[in-house]
């Protein structure tokens, strides 16, 4: 007797261990297909509904963001991590700084009625080189597609980093292939605390605020938008300690290049300069003691020579190469100006050069007014009477020596009248 698959199918069905079996199959099946699904919705809800950020360590916002979203969003959260730090005040007194930052793992927190999830990832097995300390990325994730709600995020991370920095100059230093923050920021120091000759500063900067101020002009005419600067003379005379002042002033940070560091090459100093950070100086001190003029015998050429990694023609080149950056300001210093090749100091890589030199009669009044402006009614004749008693005894004096010499008589300008001849003995 022939059964129909009708039939066959009806017998399969009405037997109990079949029907069972068939039963857990199809939940399995449609448990995962479920499954799958809800998988394939999740994925596209994200591709179309949600917009995600990442930030890494080695972004320059990559701080600000942290501190941003502890002072501004996760506010609430009780997982954190901590960054100590120390701050002096203006009176000298010293005291620490506990920052609090999003520590590693996940965090909510709600920005102008978006929900936004924060994770924080440490990477044990990448290592920053730089730092050396292990790779770390901050993870945004909002709902719906405006990017605007990040460019809004790191622009209010950028303005309070810049609120917090301001009135202070920050020092960068090179590290590795990068750019990195050297120490706490400094308070700007006043221009005029710096006391140079007549018309010396007022010089320098006015040539500064013209560069500064005259972009178009240069593009214009097709010239490469940077300027050098060359302060040379004496040890001791302010070159320095003005390019930090000139710094604050024109509220730039510096850069500060250690040409003799053994492990700067060439290529790695035009990556330098082609990365610095936007409104910042550029300093290389002491150009004199890193190269040696080409013109020098060979005696003075020996005495330098493996002294460092980077060359004279890979320093011409970083300074106005082909591939130069634009906009920079770079200024070097030098004690002997004699020494330098005529290669480097040719307009084009130093466009400006000043002489900072021993103290003149007008600088030894205003460092004396300013150290005793207060506790004397006749100091304007007590300074005048020292500039005349410093310059009788013929010799050169630079400003770090008559400083050295008033903080042995803080309070006491009649003493520093009396004890002249010492200045070339206590300094």
């Amino acid at each position: 007797m022939k059964m129909t698959i009708m039939e066959y199918v009806q017998t399969l069905s009405d037997n109990p261990y079949f029907g069972a079996g068939f039963g857990l199959f199809g939940i399995g099946a449609g448990a995962a297909l479920l499954r799958k699904g809800m998988q394939g919705a999740v994925i596209l809800f994200r591709r179309h509904y949600m917009i995600t950020l990442e930030v890494p360590c080695r972004d320059k916002s990559y701080d600000w963001l942290l501190k941003w979203i502890t002072y501004k969003g996760a506010r609430k959260t009780q997982h954190l991590a901590v960054s100590t730090s120390f701050q002096q005040s203006d009176t000298g007194y010293v005291s620490t700084k506990y920052e609090f930052i999003p520590s590693i793992g996940k965090h909510f927190f709600r920005y102008r009625n978006n929900w936004i999830k924060v994770e924080r990832t440490r990477e044990q097995q990448m290592h920053d080189v730089n730092l050396g300390m292990p790779f770390e990325s901050v993870h945004l994730t909002a709902f719906g597609k405006d990017r605007r709600i990040y460019f809004e995020i790191l622009e209010e991370a950028r303005q309070m980093a810049l609120a917090e920095h301001k009135g202070k100059t920050i020092m960068y230093t090179a590290m590795g292939h990068e750019w990195r923050q050297f120490g706490h920021p400094k308070k700007q120091r006043p221009l005029d605390s710096v006391v140079l000759d007549t018309g010396v500063a007022e010089r320098i900067m006015k040539d500064c605020e013209e560069f500064i101020e005259n972009v178009s002009w240069y593009s214009d005419r097709g010239i490469p938008y940077r300027r050098g600067y060359l302060l040379y003379g004496p040890p001791g005379c302010g070159k320095s300690s003005f390019i930090t002042a000139l710094a604050g002033d024109l509220d730039r940070g510096i850069c500060v290049l250690n040409l003799s560091d053994r492990m700067l090459t060439d290529d790695r100093l035009n990556h330098l300069l082609a990365i610095a950070p936007q409104q910042t100086i550029i300093l290389l001190e002491d150009i004199d003691a890193v190269f040696v003029s080409r013109e020098e015998t060979k005696e003075v050429k020996a005495a330098y020579q493996g002294l460092n990694a980077v060359t004279l023609s890979g320093l011409l080149n970083a300074l106005d190469g082909v591939a130069s950056s634009e906009g920079r300001i770079l200024f070097m210093t030098t004690n002997y100006l004699d020494r330098l090749d005529p290669a480097l100091i040719r307009p084009g890589r130093v466009d400006y050069k000043e002489y900072i030199g021993y103290c003149s009669a007008i600088q030894l009044q205003q460092m004396f007014l300013r150290f005793y402006k207060t506790q004397n009614e006749n100091i304007e004749n007590l300074s005048k009477e020292f500039a005349q008693s410093v310059l009788a005894h013929g010799r050169n004096v630079s400003p770090a020596q008559i400083q050295g010499f008033f903080m042995f008589y803080k309070n006491e300008p009649e003493a520093v009248l009396n004890n002249v001849p010492k200045i070339w003995e206590l300094t």
